[in-house]
């Protein structure tokens, strides 16, 4: 380890900054940002120093940098871009003892400024021994996208309450068991959602309890997985994933989000296909209930959006009839990935000036669609689960009299590395999907917009092939 990490304490303690340019701004917001009393020392500044300055939340030295600046000073940075002035800097800190960053010459300072998560009071640092800034700022974007900005009010509030722990739970054991399961709980959840009171009030419920350390409180996540490429799910979602302990997916979730979850949490099937079924939507729905009243933290996953055609709705409707926690988590569905991933604009200012969705799956009541009210110009319609039934829609948007030439296109497999794309009109597309033996999940596009792809697509261009 070349540098031993620690979290210092600025709060109203003097500061040096020599440099007055844009790097010298971005150090500038960091140590106000951790309450230094800054002194800028430059014989040129940019605006926003200047204008600091001005309303007095600065203090500004206009003139080239001397030794004797650095005494007194808890920290020490050096901005510049003349070599000269940095290796000064750095020569009068170290001679008076006081620590010195100089920026992008690690070497010639004893501080090196990591990348920053600031969750405060969380705050997390990212360093390489000023080898790698990109590096660093490349794995900072990656806990930025795990780690929910309400984790800091998290802190916060489980800070609040450490005394009231410790007196309720005097026994080491049973309060660390306590904070675990506030973490890794609904509490935890309810404050990410935004609702502090509610959460506040479970955990006050869960420390009045006698059985304090027992078991967690179950809850189920209704999550979107999107239509199939993992880069497309929700921090959010992912985040939900990795705190499940089961997970409970149908055949439209792929294996490669599935992994995403948890390694050690249990995984369910429950796929679906036409007419054959692992388990009914009612035998689902007592599932999630079941794995919820047991204590689990369950993951339900379903491709694409769980609101647009995926039953989310009914499965929902179950647990709050039974009385059982859940959260909702929107996921990119289909029509909207599978399209821009072909590169189609559903809508658009010559072309489509309204979209509609509807399920290729007959109702069953025996009722379809209008198919006359779809067949609209300057409108794009969307079709899910048609490619089991594509003569049959194809048919009846002609006959309620939708111009053959109509352009039509299929999406399988859309926003995946397996994606194919097959456009034609809709006069031809039964035909072109029956030679393509189109195999589901495939969506149907109908409309003017179609025509975009050919200059639009983009997908195939740049996704990497692993063949």
């Amino acid at each position: 380890m070349d540098y031993l990490p620690i979290f210092l304490s600025l709060r109203a303690r003097p500061c040096l900054l020599v440099g007055g340019g844009g790097v010298a701004e971005r150090k500038l917001a960091l140590l106000r940002a951790a309450g230094a009393r800054v002194t800028v020392v430059a014989p040129h500044v940019g605006e926003e120093i200047a204008r600091l300055a001005a309303r007095g939340e600065i203090e500004l030295t206009p003139r080239a940098f001397d030794a004797e600046d650095v005494r007194g000073m808890a920290l020490v940075i050096a901005a510049t871009d003349q070599d000269e002035v940095n290796r000064a800097v750095a020569a009068a800190a170290e001679a008076a003892g006081v620590p010195v960053n100089v920026v992008d010459q690690p070497g010639l300072g004893n501080v090196v400024m990591p990348s920053i998560v600031d969750r405060s009071p969380v705050v997390i640092a990212i360093g390489t021994g000023g080898n790698a800034p990109v590096l660093a700022r490349m794995l900072r974007a990656k806990l930025e996208s795990l780690i929910p900005q309400a984790y800091g009010e998290l802190a916060g509030l489980l800070g609040s309450l450490r005394g009231r722990v410790r007196a309720a739970l005097p026994d080491g054991t049973a309060r660390r068991r306590f904070w675990e399961r506030t973490l890794e709980g609904p509490a935890a959840e309810l404050l990410f959602a935004g609702r502090r009171d509610e959460a506040l009030a479970a955990i006050e419920r869960s420390l009045a309890r006698s059985d304090a350390a027992g078991p967690n409180e179950g809850e189920v996540y209704l999550i979107g997985t999107g239509p199939g490429d993992p880069d497309l799910l929700s921090f959010r979602a992912l985040r939900l994933m990795q705190s499940a302990d089961v997970v409970v997916y149908d055949r439209l979730v792929g294996e490669t989000i599935v992994d995403l979850a948890r390694r050690d949490a249990e995984r369910i099937y429950v796929g679906k296909a036409p007419d054959r079924h692992a388990l009914s939507q009612d035998e689902i729905n007592q599932l999630l209930v079941r794995l919820a009243r047991a204590g689990k933290r369950a993951a339900r996953l379903k491709g694409g959006d769980p609101f647009v055609f995926g039953r989310g709705g009914e499965e929902i409707e179950t647990l709050a009839a039974a009385g059982v926690h859940f959260q909702v988590v929107p996921g990119i569905t289909a029509a909207l990935g599978c399209a821009a991933y072909a590169g189609i604009p559903l809508t658009h200012r010559d072309l489509a000036h309204a979209c509609t969705f509807v399920t290729g799956h007959r109702r069953a009541d025996g009722s379809e669609p209008d198919w006359a009210a779809l067949a609209r110009p300057q409108h794009t319609l969307v079709v899910y689960m048609g490619a089991a039934a594509l003569a049959e829609i194809c048919a009846k948007l002609q006959a309620a009299g939708v111009p053959p030439t109509l352009p039509a296109a299929i999406v399988e497999r859309g926003t995946t590395q397996a994606q194919r794309v097959i456009t034609a009109t809709l006069a031809t597309l039964t035909e072109q999907g029956k030679a393509a033996v189109v195999r589901p999940p495939a969506l149907l596009i109908f409309g003017e917009v179609v025509r975009l792809r050919e200059q639009l697509a983009w997908f195939e261009q740049t996704a990497p092939r692993h063949d």
